[in-house]
């Protein structure tokens, strides 16, 4: 956070502030075109025709966010993007889902560090789910509600707990 590259940092993050702030406070009925252009604008490309995003939603750094076809997402999904955030196809997030990408250093709290978040194809994530910097969730993986996920998720495997952990393999 002391960089030179700080002061562009918190100009991105006020953006995508003012954007998120806009689409919160634009009406909704999910058939209503008015919120793609707005998510357009937020992750600087457009967001594929069936994939869906239901407000309120909060993500600080927009540009870092890639979301790929036939993503739901549901309400109050928090973002904090700085590292990097990539969802693959066929992902179904549910709501009050937090993914973050920061955390600060143990021994200059001000020294940001950023670790991104790669959620593979066909993942399927419950209501209430924390995800951690630096975790990357496997293909046909399912997070169970209220997990709180601190490493790497197979592929084809369920999880849960705090901190999540294997509690059955998928065929």
């Amino acid at each position: 956070m002391r960089s030179p590259e700080y002061g562009q940092a918190i100009r991105d993050m006020s953006d995508s502030w003012k954007i998120t702030y806009k689409i919160n406070h634009t009406e909704n009925d999910f058939l209503d075109e008015t919120l793609r252009p707005l998510f357009t604008q937020l992750f600087g490309k457009a967001l594929d025709s069936h994939s869906h995003i239901l407000p309120p939603c909060h993500i600080d750094f927009g540009h870092q966010v890639k979301i790929g076809k036939n993503v739901f997402i549901n309400h109050n999904c928090t973002m904090m993007s700085a590292g990097g955030v990539e969802i693959g196809d066929d992902v179904q997030i549910g709501p009050q889902v937090t993914i973050t990408t920061t955390n600060h250093d143990f021994t200059d709290r001000y020294t940001l560090i950023c670790k991104p978040v790669r959620i593979l194809n066909n993942v399927w994530i419950g209501a209430g789910v924390l995800i951690l910097p630096g975790v990357t969730i496997g293909e046909n993986a399912i997070v169970a509600g209220g997990a709180v996920v601190t490493k790497d998720v197979e592929s084809n495997v369920v999880v849960g707990g705090n901190p999540a952990r294997v509690l059955k393999r998928l065929d």
